[in-house]
């Protein structure tokens, strides 16, 4: 009986969803322009109470409000709420991701280059971070700090900079001992231009594949802390507190909780795309 073999890589890529690569960054481009133009885009004030029109279903009108989206809890206007709760997950995100980006770059760098006590101390406190679970030491510090906006962001820059540590030092290590940095410290560079003029351009692309993923994580990291009431504080719109507080009216208003999931959904799985072409493209062994 004669057997057949079929390589397991034609299967992979088969099993692999293709999706045009303008579809996420479309998706995300959508976003980021409703966040910036949102006092613009937004047809109401979404804090603009009106008790009257409260808990209407999507395309009611009620006094002088259109609820396309509906009316939450209040009577404000889902859509111009979805709009500048936009606004909030993404600038978290975004200023979470340079500031916890930066930090761990540059700690990652230091300690493989550098090497000895300098690779111990810092390499010894990443280990420590990533032994606690992320989302945990968010909570714990976001409770000693006080809930708010800042805070939200220093909470998850100081939660999520080991992982960027971890990879820049791993990185590091490969390119540290590569002839032109050998030749560039023999030359007399100094370790901080060898640091950024040699090694920084090298390891840029593992970084934005971390930092793209990590944009996502954080959009789900404010949402969480929102939700459980520890993030931005009300009255200003956030998609995580929306879900808290349209889980009480599942029954009677769905589409309180429903809009801010699918936006949710449908962020982070755009950002999540991205990533994993970036991977792809960065990482040959992928193919």
């Amino acid at each position: 009986m004669t057997q057949t073999f079929v390589s397991a890589q034609p299967l992979r890529r088969l099993t692999r969803v293709r999706l045009a690569p303008w579809a996420p960054v479309t998706l995300i481009v959508v976003f980021v322009l409703a966040a910036i133009f949102a006092p613009l885009i937004a047809p109401y004030d979404p804090n603009a109470q009106n008790l009257l029109g409260r808990m209407k279903s999507p395309g009611t009108v009620s006094r002088s409000f259109y609820y396309l989206l509906g009316s939450d809890e209040l009577g404000r206007d889902l859509l111009s709420r979805l709009i500048h709760g936009a606004r909030v997950s993404l600038s978290v995100a975004f200023a979470s991701v340079i500031l916890s980006g930066t930090v761990g770059v540059l700690l990652g760098m230091l300690a493989g280059y550098l090497r000895g006590w300098v690779e111990v101390i810092v390499m010894r406190v990443v280990d420590v971070f990533l032994s606690i679970p992320a989302i945990l030491l968010a909570i714990i510090t976001v409770a000693v700090l006080g809930p708010g906006l800042i805070n939200v962001i220093v909470v998850l820059a100081l939660t999520r900079w080991p992982r960027y540590a971890r990879v820049a030092y791993g990185q590091t290590l490969g390119i540290a001992n590569m002839p032109y940095v050998r030749l560039a410290t023999f030359m007399g560079a100094g370790p901080f231009r060898i640091l950024f003029r040699h090694i920084l351009p090298n390891i840029i692309g593992a970084v934005t594949v971390v930092a793209t993923l990590e944009f996502g994580l954080m959009v789900l990291f404010e949402a969480g802390l929102s939700f459980l009431g520890l993030g931005v504080q009300p009255p200003t719109a956030s998609w995580g507190a929306m879900l808290s507080t349209g889980r009480n009216y599942l029954a009677t208003a769905w589409w309180i909780a429903t809009f801010p999931g699918v936006c949710l959904f449908l962020l982070i799985l755009a950002i999540n795309l991205i990533g994993d072409n970036l991977r792809d493209r960065f990482d040959p062994r992928s193919q």
